[in-house]
């Protein structure tokens, strides 16, 4: 019997998904389990396994088109040659078309700028509006008329999105300048542009006086024509991207403290472990295996750095879930090692190679970035000495290392070369206060500078 497939929870925040791409065609044959598509959520490009066996008869999403939660996307049946002419036309009725109840949230088009009252033109009145649930949403809390976003919308045909409600609010609030009463009565006396002003008033309003300056100056010779910049859309991950990094930044008071640490004995047992881990585990140690595992070690003796502010209440997390940052095309993800602190150091290295490939070849799963209660960031491969983290939203603290250098220092009263680093660590200072952090980079430094101690 033949049956939706409608679009799965892919994490718990998931309100809504985008068809990346179609692994399966119509007319195959998928097995429980098998990946037949890829879809990009609210937190990273995922793979979409198929819940039962059949055919893949008819996909009902296109490739590049965003539908809800539980919304069908394709129709499988048991049989090859079974009728599902029912199912497509329901299917079809329950897409982003102007059903029912879409058609009673669309705008009829109107022009969007007339010299004076016309009826709009039989072509342009025909024409229907369609807004995503969370565009139409910003649109009324920013105050933008649905008919301004005619025709801006960039989702799959010409849906209008987030993003077209942010370009045209921006428009609309540049092309809308703030004028004194006062200031606008003497520009239209004296024959002055108001829209050419830059105002020196309260808020950038325009006072009598800017249109007094305005109307004595001379004439400004026309300026030449700068080269159109090349503009890249925020979309898909890299737009998560920033809406995460404005909401870690601006939802907590982060402060950021610095340490130098001498990583001399760490360089020393890494080539020490090299051929024993790769022996043992079939992956290579490197240093950032090294750090999250001192980090793990240490959020175990200062658990207010392994915590969440909720509201009034401050969680402190039974376990230990580090994610380290990785650098994949157009963003960053950050897939998360579950329990890192009570794992040994070769299993430490393995699993994180292995999310890293994963999260780089865009077959991450939920699982992999969700969970995380503390974050290390690496940036010492591109020579960065140091930088300030911005906080994972809901986690206390994150950890930036820089790179690992050859430099002079001053042991025993002798100058000698020793390789050496810094950690910078960001946190919430809501949850934890300088000393108590500091106490923990404190105890991150010592374990890495003495770091046989974490094999035991």
């Amino acid at each position: 019997m033949a049956d939706y497939f409608n679009l799965p929870m892919l994490g718990q925040t998931m309100e809504e998904g985008t068809i990346t791409r179609w692994l399966k065609v119509e007319g195959d044959y998928v097995r429980r389990g098998d990946i037949i598509a890829e879809v990009m959520t609210d937190k990273a490009n995922l793979e979409v396994d198929a819940t039962f066996d059949g055919y893949l008869r008819k996909i009902l999403t296109p490739e590049g088109e965003t539908v809800p939660v539980g919304a069908p996307i394709a129709i499988i049946s048991k049989a090859p040659d079974e009728d599902i002419s029912s199912l497509v036309k329901a299917g079809v009725a329950s897409m982003p078309q102007p059903t029912s109840a879409q058609v009673s949230a669309t705008e009829t088009v109107q022009p969007a700028q007339v010299a004076e009252p016309t009826a709009p033109s039989p072509a342009v009145s025909e024409e229907r509006l369609f807004v995503s649930p969370r565009a139409r949403r910003l649109a009324q809390e920013k105050g933008v008329p649905l008919h301004a976003l005619t025709g801006r919308g960039t989702g799959p045909q010409g849906r209008v999105l987030e993003r077209d409600v942010e370009s045209v609010w921006h428009e609309l609030m540049s092309s809308k300048p703030r004028v004194t009463p006062l200031a606008e009565k003497v520009a239209a006396e004296a024959g002055v542009d108001v829209t050419a002003l830059a105002g020196t008033g309260v808020g950038g309003r325009v006072t009598r006086e800017d249109v007094v300056r305005a109307s004595a100056a001379p004439p400004a010779q026309p300026a030449a024509t700068p080269a159109e910049a090349q503009v890249v859309r925020l979309t898909g991950l890299r737009k998560l991207v920033a809406e995460n990094v404005v909401k870690g930044f601006f939802s907590a008071p982060p402060v950021t403290l610095v340490a130098e640490v001498d990583m001399t004995a760490c360089v020393a047992l890494r080539g020490q472990l090299l051929s024993e881990v790769e022996h043992l585990y079939g992956t290579r140690l490197t240093y950032s295996d090294l750090i999250v595992k001192a980090a793990a070690r240490a959020l175990r003796d200062f658990p207010m750095m392994n915590s969440s502010l909720r509201e009034n209440e401050i969680a402190l997390h039974p376990d230990v879930h580090i994610g380290v940052a990785v650098a994949v095309e157009d963003g960053l993800l950050v897939p998360v090692i579950k329990h890192a602190d009570r794992k040994p150091l070769g299993e430490v290295s393995r699993e994180l190679r292995e999310l890293a490939e994963r999260a780089r070849a865009g077959k991450s799963t939920p699982d992999d970035l969700s969970g995380g209660t503390f974050t290390v960031t690496n940036l010492g491969a591109y020579d960065v000495e140091m930088f300030n983290p911005v906080l994972v939203p809901g986690q206390t603290g994150i950890l930036g290392v820089g790179r690992i250098a050859e430099k002079p220092a001053i042991r025993d009263g002798q100058v000698v070369a020793r390789q050496l680093m810094n950690l910078c660590l960001t946190f919430d200072h809501r949850v934890v206060d300088g000393a108590p952090a500091a106490r923990f980079l404190q105890r991150v430094k010592a374990l890495l500078e003495t770091p046989v101690v974490l094999l035991i």
